[in-house]
């Protein structure tokens, strides 16, 4: 089996169980999950980069958030 052959797999994959993906991304434990990694990436960021970039750290941790869980 090539590499190809994996990838197309992997394709097949992806589209027999997208609705499947789309709703556990959607969940209340994504969420949570999501929001541990966020808050530890956010506070490295913060940790290492210029203060004066904090707001922008902050608006894209939100708009990452918004795009996984439910909330």
């Amino acid at each position: 089996m090539g590499f190809d052959d994996l990838v197309n797999q992997g394709k097949e994959l992806f589209e027999q169980n997208k609705d499947k993906l789309q709703d556990a991304l959607q969940s209340a434990e994504a969420e949570g999950v999501s929001d541990s990694v966020l808050d530890k990436v956010t506070d490295f960021a913060k940790g290492v980069l210029p203060d004066d970039l904090d707001a922008q750290i902050d608006q894209i941790r939100d708009n990452v958030d918004g795009a996984v869980g439910d909330e």
